[in-house]
């Protein structure tokens, strides 16, 4: 590739990629990673490391990435959901040739894709590397993912809140990803750890291992924003989404991939896979929200603004805004509730257009309504929804 001069060269060198390359299309992501490799199984990927990620943007760096990998010889298959492919010093060169009208601004939060193509250059130029240590994967659609470099693609996207909660393809995810033991951020092989077990023991070399699991934890690859607080690495797992503000307590509290927060919220409870706390939102010591493999026939569920969960409860439904749950109970779909008819009056008046009859509701005949308060009779057992009068309202100063 011949050096780029001017911003208008860029541009046209852009629209004569687009162009003239079949079948072309821009990417709906793309990024370049570092991979970990096997141990033992040295073409094997265990994890990808993406110090930016592009989610439906930066298309003239997709562009310039493409064909420099096409002088490479390699061969991009537009029609496919993930191409990945080998970085090389040529491949680097190229890139840096391209992007030299906007070399002098690439600083700070401007041109980040030039700062990874620099610095990496860099890197190499100086300390080389390993064969296939460092990728770029680009993703054409939004389907079942293959791959661990499209896997943590889309985890990075999910958790960097580059995308919507729930709202991108992550079937296969389980099976792209080896599980490994984890130690200090590092995935090792188990065969590795079995084969060498006796030798690593003796020489002292044995690592500490952390946990074992397909998926790294959050604070392994992301930077909260300053306002956010994790008390506990092993609470959050990479792929969570975390609003600003949110606070994760130590002990019984986790957040798993494909869930989390989207305002500021207190964590102090079990936030299972595709459910979404709201902002203001408390989920007591112990609370659980259903993920939907848990009885919630797999309908995601969403927790609305300023709710409350109380301490060791489980919330099986949806919620609206301003709710309630007690300490202690459960609040499932087939859930029988009673509603006293001057409490239903209430409840009807807080949510607009609702038109319900009876006394006795099923749990999931109230999901996603606004305002309500669920109770237990400690006489009599009975479960009963009323309308919430009490202002959910989170402590400013620990957020």
């Amino acid at each position: 590739m011949e050096i780029i001069k001017t911003e208008d060269e860029f541009k046209t060198l852009i629209n004569d990629i687009k162009t003239n390359t079949p079948n072309y299309k821009d990417p709906i992501a793309f990024g370049i990673c570092r991979v970990d490799l096997g141990q033992l199984n040295l073409d094997k990927v265990l994890q990808a490391t993406y110090p930016v990620v592009n989610w439906n943007e930066n298309f003239g760096s997709a562009a310039i990435f493409i064909k420099a990998l096409m002088e490479q010889g390699v061969e991009i298959d537009f029609n496919e959901s993930e191409v990945i492919a080998n970085v090389n010093l040529a491949f680097l060169e190229s890139c840096l040739k391209a992007f030299t009208p906007y070399a002098d601004e690439a600083y700070g939060d401007a041109h980040k894709n030039i700062q990874v193509i620099s610095t990496l250059y860099n890197q190499i130029k100086e300390n080389g590397m390993i064969d296939g240590e460092f990728r770029v994967c680009f993703l054409f659609a939004d389907e079942a993912l293959k791959s661990v470099e499209a896997t943590y693609l889309k985890l990075y996207a999910m958790s960097l809140a580059k995308v919507e909660l729930r709202s991108i393809n992550l079937n296969g995810a389980f099976g792209a990803l080896p599980n490994v033991a984890w130690s200090n951020g590092t995935p090792i092989e188990l065969d590795y750890l079995r084969e060498y077990e006796i030798e690593l023991k003796f020489s002292g070399e044995y690592p500490h291992i952390d946990f074992v699991d397909k998926f790294p934890r959050f604070l392994q690859h992301i930077i909260p924003a300053d306002n956010t607080r994790i008390l506990d690495t092993s609470k959050v797992r990479f792929g969570a989404q975390l609003a600003a503000g949110t606070t994760v307590m130590p002990g019984a509290s986790y957040i798993n991939f494909n869930a989390g927060t989207t305002g500021v919220s207190m964590v102090e409870g079990r936030i299972s896979s595709s459910a979404i706390v709201g902002d203001g939102s408390d989920v007591g010591g112990g609370a659980s929200i259903l993920g939907v493999l848990s009885g919630t026939d797999g309908n995601p569920i969403s927790v609305g603004k300023n709710c409350l969960l109380g301490a060791n409860s489980v919330c099986g439904i949806p919620l609206g805004d301003g709710c309630i749950i007690d300490a202690g109970i459960a609040i499932l779909e087939g859930t029988k509730i009673g509603i006293y008819p001057e409490e239903l009056k209430k409840i009807q008046e807080a949510n607009p257009g609702l038109t319900m009859e009876g006394e006795v509701f099923k749990g999931k005949q109230l999901a996603g309504l606004n305002g309500l308060h669920f109770r237990q009779n400690s006489m009599t057992g009975e479960i009963t929804a009323s309308r919430s009068t009490r202002e959910v309202k989170l402590n400013e100063e620990l957020h």
